[in-house]
């Protein structure tokens, strides 16, 4: 990558919540980022629930997801913890845009995971689960 070169970074949150603690460190980063980075953060509100039957003919939230990280030159996940995983609202985000086979919209971004939460163990085993 030329060192010049503007670097444009999407990120999202695993949360529909409004007053998500990821939905606001993901806001903290928008103002940390350094120069000739962008930050374009994206609601994963709208997705629907992923179904192989639809994946060949998405609905437009969908498309724009997958064109959004396919524009970007990385990605940055905040996640909370749900039951010791990973939410669904990020499960199927992360199944629409890696699907159908061979149109991974993922392939080789790098992936940056970070997560807030109350709980004594933050979002470690979300994180982990996501890596």
């Amino acid at each position: 990558m030329a060192i010049n070169k503007k670097v444009h970074i999407l990120g999202f949150a695993g949360s529909l919540r409004k007053q998500s603690y990821n939905k606001a460190i993901l806001a903290a980063a928008l103002e940390m980022v350094p120069e000739n980075t962008t930050l374009e953060i994206f609601d994963l509100e709208g997705i629907p629930p992923f179904s192989q039957d639809l994946e060949h003919q998405p609905l437009d939230k969908v498309k724009e997801f997958k064109s959004k990280i396919r524009a970007s030159d990385a990605i940055l996940i905040a996640t909370p913890e749900y039951n010791y995983s990973i939410p669904g609202v990020l499960k199927n985000a992360i199944d629409w845009a890696s699907r159908p086979y061979g149109d991974n919209a993922f392939d080789g971004k790098p992936v940056a995971i970070m997560g807030a939460s109350i709980g004594t163990l933050g979002t470690a085993r979300a994180q982990y689960d996501l890596r």
